[in-house]
């Protein structure tokens, strides 16, 4: 936790002196809680809520605390911490550190946060956690093992759909400090949201929970107001709804900050009351990453629909249509004719292929501007402007009744809407590019020229849009053996996301350390919570390959080892446009003289 105070620890062998922490009376906690709370038919009408409630088990106590306290909390934290910027592929926030352990600092610190001091312990006093646990159902809570910290969100933070399954958790909360003279606007976003799941059958019968890409419950902040629910495996899943930047008209001198202190409470450890032996590490068998790579992927779209390029095929109808070239054959004057209809002509020039094959050799990347001609450029311009002037249905269920889209599943990997080739007419520029240019043999051999490889095996080529406020792809890799190429479009700040990264995968186990908590999550460590913040050392890499900005009318090309993550990051409410592009993943083989070499390369346009 970076604070305004120095961080000299004054904890001795024997653990932090009593006056700093301490085990409070049933009536001392009881006092540091709003009037009333522990009444038993207050506490009764909180059960029952929570039995009933939906899409999973969750609860709202509104307020929790004694108001001055939490008001003294909100005026130290302004005044004494400050906070560091976080950003990954699933969040974007700013945080302190682990409040849990505070004791670790010096008296001269800890005499400038008493309060904080006081509703720590309050909510991690016996008589809160018997409450908690009573109003949940969800079994003893440990009072040692302690995990709590600060998130401040401004305009353009948030964090994207996760289920909280990691190690010892047992239940999740968030305790909100906006500001409490300024009541918080459901329409500045910030909303807690909720998303409901389907019960399938794998492919051994067996249930498997699957997520909806749609809420179905949103939660606006409140000042003093606790939300929480049950950690529960395949199904707590949830995200925080982007904070909104002010819109035409409003008043944007005033910073919308939804501030929250968030954690868990635990299981009991070693020696407390309601321990049971080796359930934690069943838990952790049940854990997120089970989940990302468990037997529901079944249910995931798009499914991968990978097409052999070695056997000849017809390529499109009327003006676009090729005779049949076999595999490996020249380049031809009716290649040229076909693909001088889509690409820009300065791509087609025998000089600039060799230049660009040079360059994919020495980087293993190529990002061509203009690829494009401009007719047909404009045509895909003109086409995706009318698309967005058009209403869109939020709901993936009518978004597949009523257009040509399906929303990407399940959430806590991707969220965006895709087509897949088709045997339809191309009716729009789009399915052009989709299902007559990119599949091409005439594409096949001049992407074969520019790259220098000549064994492209296969395709697999999507069309995507990304909406403003939804959409993203979290980080996930490749590991086939093969190499494999990509391809993508559109143009925006940085700040508004949209842009694609490649990163280098951890093929080491990820590990929980909940004593360091208070760091950052390395975008790379693809299988760490998003909860779970660890930070890189200044002389650490931080994974990152690749990385390109989203950009009008430019062909990506990137050579995708077995094992790279890459991911698309979310993209904000602030962005002008929706991210569109066509994406592909292209089965190559390299040949030496002493073995083959498989990989993927990656191409989005």
């Amino acid at each position: 936790m970076k604070r305004k105070t120095d961080e000299t620890s004054s904890t001795g062998a024997s653990g932090p002196p009593e006056s700093k922490k301490r085990a409070l009376s049933s009536e001392e906690a009881a006092a540091r809680f709003r009037d009333g709370l522990f009444d038993p038919a207050e506490q009764q009408k909180y059960t029952e809520a929570y039995a009933k409630s939906s899409p999973y088990f969750h609860g709202v106590i509104h307020p929790l605390i004694e108001p001055s306290l939490l008001r003294s909390v909100r005026d130290e934290i302004q005044e004494h911490l400050s906070f560091t910027e976080k950003e990954t592929d699933i969040y974007k926030i700013f945080q302190s550190g682990d409040l849990a352990n505070l004791d670790g600092l010096d008296d001269a610190s800890l005499s400038k946060l008493p309060s904080l001091l006081k509703l720590r312990d309050a909510m991690y006093s016996a008589r809160f956690r018997e409450y908690l646990s009573s109003v949940t159902g969800s079994g003893k809570l440990s009072g040692r093992k302690t995990d709590m910290a600060i998130n401040v969100y401004t305009e353009g933070c948030h964090l994207l759909c996760h289920d909280d399954v990691i190690g010892s958790r047992r239940v999740s909360y968030i305790l909100y400090l906006t500001d409490p003279d300024a009541p918080w606007q459901a329409e500045w976003g910030g909303a807690l949201r909720l998303y409901p799941t389907t019960t399938a059958k794998d492919a051994n019968g067996e249930d498997v929970k699957v997520p909806s890409p749609d809420f179905s419950l949103s939660i606006p902040p409140a000042f003093n107001q606790l939300s929480f629910f049950t950690v529960q495996p395949g199904e707590s899943f949830h995200d925080v709804e982007e904070v909104y930047h002010p819109r035409e008209g409003e008043d944007k001198t005033k910073k919308r900050v939804r501030m929250a202190i968030s954690g868990w409470f635990h299981i009991p450890q070693e020696g407390e009351d309601g321990y049971e032996e080796g359930l934690e590490e069943k838990l952790a068998e049940r854990s997120s990453l089970a989940q990302l790579q468990g037997r529901a992927d079944i249910y995931d779209l798009p499914q991968p629909r990978p097409v052999s390029w070695e056997v000849p095929e017809h390529e499109g109808k009327g003006k676009g249509k090729m005779e049949e070239q076999p595999e490996g054959a020249e380049f031809t004057e009716s290649d040229l004719e076909f693909l001088v209809q889509f690409l820009a002509p300065s791509y087609l020039t025998p000089d600039i292929a060799e230049e660009m094959s040079e360059s994919f050799e020495a980087q293993s990347s190529l990002s061509l501007e203009r690829f494009l001609n401009e007719k047909f450029a404009s045509r895909v311009s003109a086409y995706i402007e009318e698309q967005e002037r058009q209403f869109l249905p939020s709901s993936s269920e009518q978004i597949k009744a009523e257009t040509e889209w399906t929303v990407a599943r399940p959430p806590h990997k991707h969220r965006y809407l895709f087509q897949q080739p088709s045997e339809k007419d191309s009716s729009n520029p789009i399915q052009e590019l989709l299902n007559v240019l990119f599949p091409s043999q005439a594409f096949r051999k001049w992407l074969a020229l520019i790259t220098g490889v000549d064994h492209l095996k296969t395709h697999d080529f999507m069309a995507r849009r990304f909406r403003r406020g939804a959409d993203y792809t979290l980080a996930s890799g490749y590991d086939g053996e093969e190499p494999r190429k990509p391809e993508s479009d559109p143009a925006e700040h940085p700040s508004v996301g949209g842009y694609e990264i490649y990163m280098a995968g951890d093929e080491e186990e990820e590990e929980e350390d909940e004593e360091n908590a208070d760091q950052v999550l390395k975008p790379k460590k693809a299988k760490a919570d998003p909860a779970i913040y660890r930070s890189a050392g200044a002389d650490e890499d931080d994974g990152i390959l690749f990385s390109t900005q989203a950009g009008w009318n430019r062909l990506s090309i990137v050579l995708r080892d077995s094992g790279t993550l890459k991911f698309v990051k979310y993209v904000s409410a602030a962005a002008k446009g929706d991210r569109w592009d066509i994406t592909g993943d292209i089965g190559v083989e390299f040949e030496d003289d002493d073995e083959d070499e498989d990989a993927e390369d990656d191409m989005d346009e």
